[in-house]
């Protein structure tokens, strides 16, 4: 039986483990580390606490991008800390406006056939050029950051095999829409998405980026495209050919399911609010009333994408009732697309060009009031994204944002010409980037970032009460959002605590004090988005022991073993907010079955967990900092 490209990935970097079949646990090596600056400030403090002299993995990229405007002073004491720890231990450093990590990255670092874990569930971005990006929590990133391997149950893999040409006016964003539309915001969960087929070459590699940026949506571990010609001359373009190597899957390789889609046969659509799987074809939702749109972020930042924008709106102004901000996605697509007139033309349109980084997609800046709908590039819609519960957002591609800011309502991109978009080469200067060992700066700590806390081994029994019960699909934002409200917090866990389910119940972490802890109780999919292990972190602040749920979105769950909390499996309609629980996890190692005792309901709860002996071994030792310590004694 042939490989899959994850399989040949896997085989390539296997440091432990019989076999890459589904649902095996590895080990794999690491060959990049990227953090940023939201999850960054922690991943480098729990880096720091094992101990090692400088990194071990082959590459590693701290990235300014979260809170590279610095709207508060301890999002600046942040970046200085960030740029002298990277430099003392050897890591690149990408300064304030250089751009977000995942288009800077792919720009100038990744490599097909290479391995990364990095802070941020959008990783996978990485895929567009054949790159194994796997979007995780910090303290993953730590351990891999000493050269520690990253362990995994091998994903299934599912083939999206593309036929066809995209028509005019229709794009990547489109194509992943439509696997969202296919799969759901869960339908890829344990599983790989790799595309394939003769469309593929009909994709630039910035397409194919947006295409694996928005496969973090189903939940996948991660996305991929082959390497080929196209790559090649990709990483040609960027001065890079010498990282380029061919990588493509066996004819004979066999999937767990195949989803075929005809690139000629699709037409615009768009995410409308509250999910991103809430898809809408382009004439559902046509002449609905807009009061922003937006342009750019890490999955529709790119000089394609800016420039297909651009010739839409060159000529021509856009609508008085809107606003219409575009955000390129690094400092190379501002300098290329300065030099060949189509920053101007956004312009004269009428557009704010803004700094390149994350900005308006995690809500610092650019807030859309009080019910108004925003139009935007980014990949996530939730309600509580952008930085208020009470706007909506939905999601669409550059051409569709590009007509509706001129129209002021939702526009098919259609109507309007668009010619063929060739980008013939890349402006490249690096001077944003700090070069590993180049600041000679001792490690300059602001007052605002705090110790780790130092987490106890597990108990045998856990009693509390269940402080707070929330329904399915939870995700990160909900649990801790992100935004002005707590951007500037991520390196004080004490202080960023007292945000953990803000939007849902602002009394829950003074409910946590008053009972000295307790549990949480989900639905299905708990802990879905990003790789925010400040959801698992701040909540372990509050002395959250465990969390109760139908299932657990990946990223999350692995968030929740490494902090030290007990992710336990059940029928949690069966427990009510206040219920009083005791649960035995004596045998958490040998044992997958757990047993609740609801004290209050004076009933007995089957349940269970999935973790790996590992994985079990970890939360008794009190989370992966522990266990890594203990390992080294």
């Amino acid at each position: 039986m042939g490989l899959t490209i994850s399989q040949k990935i896997f085989k390539e970097h296997l440091v432990e483990g019989n076999s890459i079949n589904f649902g095996e646990e590895i080990a794999i090596k690491i060959d990049h580390c990227l953090t940023q600056d939201s999850t960054g400030t922690m991943a480098w403090l729990e880096f720091e606490a094992l101990g090692i002299d400088k990194i071990r993995c082959e590459k590693a990229v701290s990235y300014c991008d979260h809170t590279s405007l610095s709207f508060k002073g301890e999002s600046s004491d942040d970046h200085l800390f960030l740029q002298t720890i990277a430099s003392k231990y050897g890591a690149y450093f990408s300064k304030a406006g250089n751009g977000v990590c995942h288009q800077v990255h792919y720009e100038r670092f990744g490599a097909p056939g290479k391995t990364m874990l990095g802070s941020d569930s959008h990783t996978p971005t990485a895929g567009g050029l054949g790159m194994m990006g796997i979007g995780v929590g910090g303290l993953d990133v730590a351990v891999a950051l000493g050269g520690g391997a990253f362990y995994l149950r091998v994903p299934r893999v599912i083939k999206i095999n593309l036929t066809g040409r995209l028509n005019k006016a229709v794009s990547a964003k489109d194509i992943i829409l439509e696997v969202l539309k296919k799969l759901s915001v869960k339908g890829g969960v344990g599983c790989i998405l790799e595309y394939s087929g003769e469309g593929v070459k009909t994709l630039s590699i910035p397409q194919r980026a947006t295409i694996t940026n928005m496969g973090a949506e189903t939940g996948a571990t991660t996305s991929l495209f082959p390497s080929d010609e196209i790559t090649k001359d990709f990483l040609k373009k960027q001065g890079r050919e010498k990282d380029w190597q061919p990588l493509e899957p066996d004819a004979d390789a066999e999937y767990y399911k195949i989803i075929d889609i005809d690139l000629s046969a699709l037409t615009p659509q768009i995410a409308m609010p509250g999910s991103p799987d809430n898809v809408k074809l382009i004439d559902e939702v046509a002449g609905t009333p807009i009061n922003q749109v937006f342009i750019g972020s890490c999955t529709n930042g790119s000089v394609y994408d800016l420039k297909i924008a651009a010739e839409i709106v060159a000529g021509k102004k856009i609508s008085k009732n809107i606003d219409f901000i575009v955000s390129p996605g690094s400092k190379q697509v501002l300098q290329t697309l300065m030099n060949d007139g189509s920053i101007k033309k956004l312009i004269d349109a009428g557009a704010r060009i803004i700094d390149p980084g994350c900005n308006a997609c995690i809500g610092v800046g650019f807030v859309p009031g009080y019910h108004h709908l925003s139009l935007r590039t980014i990949n996530r819609n939730w309600f509580g994204r952008g930085g208020s519960k009470d706007c909506r957002i939905a999601l669409c591609s550059p051409e569709i944002a590009a007509a509706s800011a001129l129209e002021g309502k939702i526009a098919d991109p259609r109507k309007y010409t668009i010619p063929e978009i060739k980008i013939e080469s890349f402006v490249i200067d690096d001077s944003l980037i700090v070069q590993p060992f180049e600041d000679s700066r001792e490690v300059l700590r602001g007052p605002n970032i705090a110790a780790l806390k130092q987490n106890q081994p597990l108990p045998n029994i856990l009693k509390g009460t269940a402080l707070i019960k929330v329904g399915d699909g939870i995700s990160t934002d909900d649990i801790l959002p992100a935004g002005p409200l707590t951007q500037h917090l991520r390196s004080n866990l004490p202080k960023i605590s007292e945000f953990v389910f803000y939007y849902i119940d602002a009394e829950f972490p003074k409910r946590c004090r008053e009972n000295n802890g307790g549990f949480i109780i989900g639905g299905e999919n708990y802990g879905q988005g990003s790789s925010r292990e400040h959801a698992a972190l701040a909540p372990n602040e509050l002395g959250i022991q465990a969390v109760l749920a139908k299932s657990f979105a990946r990223i999350h769950r692995s968030n929740l073993i490494n902090t030290g909390i007990v992710p336990i499996i059940c029928n949690t309609d069966l427990i009510d907010k206040d219920d009083i629980l005791e649960i035995d996890v004596t045998d958490l190692v040998e044992n997958y079955s757990v047993t609740i005792k609801n004290i209050t309901k004076n009933s007995t709860i089957s349940a269970k967990h999935d973790l790996t002996k590992r994985e079990a071994l970890m939360i008794k030792a009190g989370g992966v900092l522990k266990f890594v310590a203990s390992q080294k004694n």
